[in-house]
């Protein structure tokens, strides 16, 4: 039973960290969350730590547990390590891909240079921003999936996971075009993004593993630097789509 009501709590309070309910910086209180779930303190305890685990939860002695939240410093040292591993799945995937892999991963490129066309005729388009944002996902988890590293893949999710609930999601496209001078600028920065993407792919199936480490970690890096511009903006809260807790990352 304590275990019955220890995942009770757990998802509890990670679906609610994961809607937005409980923002970074909301103070957990034990007393509060045991009335709210109806459970003892002691599960509540347990999933806090367990939330502290993923990432989720930070716990201080004399102040409890909040929702995690980063300053700017934090924020590059944990993009630092994204960059480091997904970069490195990149290189294992050139290395150890099947020709069934490779296929899931060209199936997701395809499918986000089409919706990135449709983007670029009409950026209003809300359908294929949130299916280009899928293909994204897809074409990130066939990589580690064919990097064939469960440890390596597990990290990175958990760490797109916590990027994902605390900055919201990234349109990976690139920033709004209220960051580029006019459309014509935008639509040039959708189609650098893709063909970063396209690079990718490109020394994945030739099976050259420092270009394609090379080139996940560019794109990476590019991520991580505009996020650092943004830092601190909040994010609208949303929740997560089941193909972003997917990634998870």
């Amino acid at each position: 039973m304590k275990r019955v009501t220890s995942e009770v709590a757990y998802e509890y309070i990670r679906k609610r960290i994961q809607t937005g309910e409980y923002p970074p910086g909301f103070s957990l209180v034990t007393e509060v969350l045991s009335s709210e779930i109806g459970v003892s303190r002691t599960p509540v305890r347990e999933a806090l730590h367990r939330l502290a685990t993923d990432g989720l939860v930070e716990i201080r002695p004399r102040h409890g547990a909040t929702v995690k939240q980063m300053d700017l410093a934090q924020y590059r040292d944990f993009c630092g390590l994204r960059l480091a591993l997904e970069g490195y799945a990149a290189m294992l995937a050139a290395l150890v891909h099947t020709p069934l892999e490779l296929r899931t991963i060209k199936l997701a490129l395809d499918a986000m240079r089409t919706h990135t066309e449709r983007i670029i005729v009409d950026d209003q388009d809300k359908v294929a921003h949130e299916a280009l944002m899928a293909e994204d996902v897809r074409f990130h988890v066939s990589i580690m999936s064919a990097a064939k590293n469960n440890l390596v893949k597990s990290e990175i999710l958990r760490l797109h996971l916590v990027n994902r609930i605390l900055f919201g999601p990234a349109d990976p496209s690139g920033p709004p075009i209220k960051e580029f001078a006019n459309k014509a600028e935008h639509d040039e920065n959708r189609r650098r993004v893709l063909a970063n993407h396209e690079e990718i792919y490109d020394a994945i199936a030739r099976r050259d593993a420092p270009a394609a480490r090379e080139a996940m970690e560019r794109h990476i890096q590019d991520i991580i630097d505009h996020a650092a511009l943004t830092f601190g903006g909040t994010p609208a809260v949303r929740e997560l789509t089941p193909e972003e807790l997917a990634y998870r990352g």
